[in-house]
Parts: structure tokens; C-alpha cells; sequence
């Protein structure tokens, strides 16, 4: 059951949100050479933790940490440990949510560890891109397809991987409510977008193949080819003025690109973004053999 919000719930939400972007930002100042991941989470449970709020994810089906921290290859629900350092050139995907009185705010940033190659850069780019593209098409009358589309021929056009078996998903009181949000699917297909649904866009994109592999600890998602993974995220509510970004603070929705950088520091994009060229003569291969009617019954709901 799709649970819609009221305008006073959205704004509650807000609050949520803005602490799980602000917990974002300060992993995102601690992902430098010689960091390790079990630091990271530390500082960010203690920052959720100060605002009166609880780190959704800790404790959630068994989940140890209070973030998740993906680097290189991982998709999503890398565990925070201390034998993982950051290295320049790594990348480090990092998941944060905060629960403040009852609402979740769930969000996710890939960030750049130093100097990393081109291709891998250029990886994060885009799926920023993506997660901009899919929240353009959050407006009511429009379809998760008309999202799930969006994204997968950004990244698709552009020779990178779109995961399937994972998904975004609406949020609320819980941190996965109905509907599931793929990151692929067709225009004008599955659940139509209604004044008050909100729900967690995530692309998940690789550098090569979109299988999947997950570690023996039950949790840890990887590329199967081991090629690098990025992945953002943020949490945004359909209004009748068009995609609200929930997971906003003073700075707005989005972090920087690289790590190390404090928030102050940071140059902040706007709503439109950045975009890229889609390449024409790509669109014809676009994979769309999946719609996102089958998606719903597959895809595997995550942290």
C-alpha cells in the first residue's frame, strides 16, 4: 500500500532528511587517504545521535552499522570496519539515514578519495546525472517508468551499467514502503506519481556488467565483474509544484563530488545540475527488456 503524505508530514520529513544530508556531508569531509570506514560511521552515529535522532539503519535486520560504506566494486551495504582504509584513487559510496520522531530520511553520495582515474570519475558523474534525471521526472501525472526511463537511458547511452536487483522505494515512517522505484523501466509505464507519495531515487550504476554478487556476510552487494559502482540517492516528495528533495539542509540537496571537503567549501549544485549529452545513435540499444510492472515482483528492497 502507497502511504501519501500531508503537507504538515512532508514538512516533518524535512527534518529528517536534512539530518541524514548533514550526517552525508560529514562523511563525506572524513573520505581521505588513511580514513577508515568503522571512523566514518562513528562520527556519523554520533552526529545523528546529537540531533535527538537514531541512525535507521543500525540494528535493521541485523545491519552493525550506522552507515553504510561501499568503496570501489561494492554497490551498497558495504559493512564499516576498521580493516578498510581509504587508498587515493578509491572511491567510497556512503548511505545514510536518520529517523527523527518517527520519519526517515534516507540519502546516499559516491565520493571521489583523492585523485581517482577518468573512467571512474566519469562513472560518479554521470550517476549523479542519473539521480537528477530521475528526479526531474518526479511530478504528478508521470509514471515510475517515466523515472526508472530516465535514468537508464542516461546511463546506458553513455556505456554503463544499470543494477537491477536492486531498487529505490518509498520512505516514510518505515524506511522501505511501497512502491519500489527501478532505475529502468518504460514511459508511461507502472504506478502513476500522485500530490503526496514520497519516494527514494537511487541509481546504482557500474562500470561494466549490471550482475550482481553478495558477500558471504549476507549483506555486502558487488559488481561481478569487479568493476567499480557508484551510487546516489536522495529522498523527494511529489508536490503539485513539482519533485521536493527532502533529504536537504541549509546547503541544499546535493554534496561535492570529492571527499575531504568541508561544507563550507563545497560547490553546491542547483536543482537542474549538470547534464550530459545522451548520444543518439545509442538510444536504439537501449536495454529495456525489463519493465518496471516485473520489476516490482524482483527487485530486492536494501538499505
Amino acid at each position: 500500500m502507497i502511504h501519501i503524505k500531508g503537507p504538515d508530514e512532508i514538512q516533518q520529513m524535512r527534518v529528517a532528511g536534512a539530518i541524514s544530508k548533514a550526517a552525508l556531508r560529514i562523511a563525506g569531509t572524513m573520505a581521505i587517504p588513511g580514513v577508515t570506514t568503522a571512523a566514518i560511521d562513528r562520527a556519523v552515529e554520533d552526529y545523528i545521535r546529537a540531533q535527538g535522532a537514531k541512525p535507521s539503519f543500525k540494528g535493521y535486520g541485523g545491519f552493525p552499522g550506522s552507515i553504510c560504506a561501499s568503496p570501489n566494486a561494492q554497490i551498497v551495504h558495504g559493512i564499516p570496519n576498521e580493516n578498510t582504509v581509504l587508498q587515493a584513487g578509491d572511491i567510497l559510496s556512503i548511505d545514510t539515514g536518520a529517523t527523527k520522531d518517527g520519519w526517515v530520511g534516507d540519502n546516499a553520495w559516491t565520493f571521489l578519495v583523492g585523485e581517482v582515474a577518468p573512467e571512474i570519475q566519469g562513472l560518479c558523474e554521470i550517476t549523479r546525472d542519473c539521480l537528477m534525471a530521475g528526479v526531474e521526472q518526479a511530478v504528478p501525472g508521470n509514471r515510475l517508468g517515466d523515472i526508472g526511463y530516465a535514468v537508464q537511458r542516461l546511463a546506458e547511452a553513455n556505456g554503463y551499467g544499470v543494477v537491477r536487483e536492486y531498487v529505490g522505494h518509498g520512505v516514510g515512517h518505515k524506511m522501505h514502503e511501497d512502491p519500489n522505484v527501478p532505475n529502468y523501466g518504460r514511459p508511461g509505464r507502472g504506478v502513476k506519481l500522485q500530490v503526496g507519495m514520497v519516494i527514494a531515487i537511487e541509481p546504482m550504476i557500474t562500470l561494466g556488467s549490471y550482475d550482481t554478487r553478495v558477500w558471504p556476510n549476507g549483506w555486502t552487494v558487488q559488481t561481478a565483474d569487479g568493476l567499480a559502482a557508484a551510487h546516489y540517492e536522495n529522498t523527494v516528495a511529489i508536490t503539485a509544484e513539482g519533485p521536493l528533495i527532502l533529504t536537504a539542509d541549509e546547503l541544499g540537496p546535493w554534496c561535492s563530488m570529492h571527499g575531504g571537503l568541508e561544507p563550507e567549501a563545497e560547490s553546491v549544485c542547483d536543482t537542474e545540475g549538470p547534464k550530459q549529452e545522451v548520444p543518439q545513435e545509442s538510444l536504439a540499444e537501449l536495454d529495456d527488456s525489463s519493465d518496471d510492472s516485473s520489476a516490482d515482483s524482483t527487485a530486492v528492497l536494501h538499505i
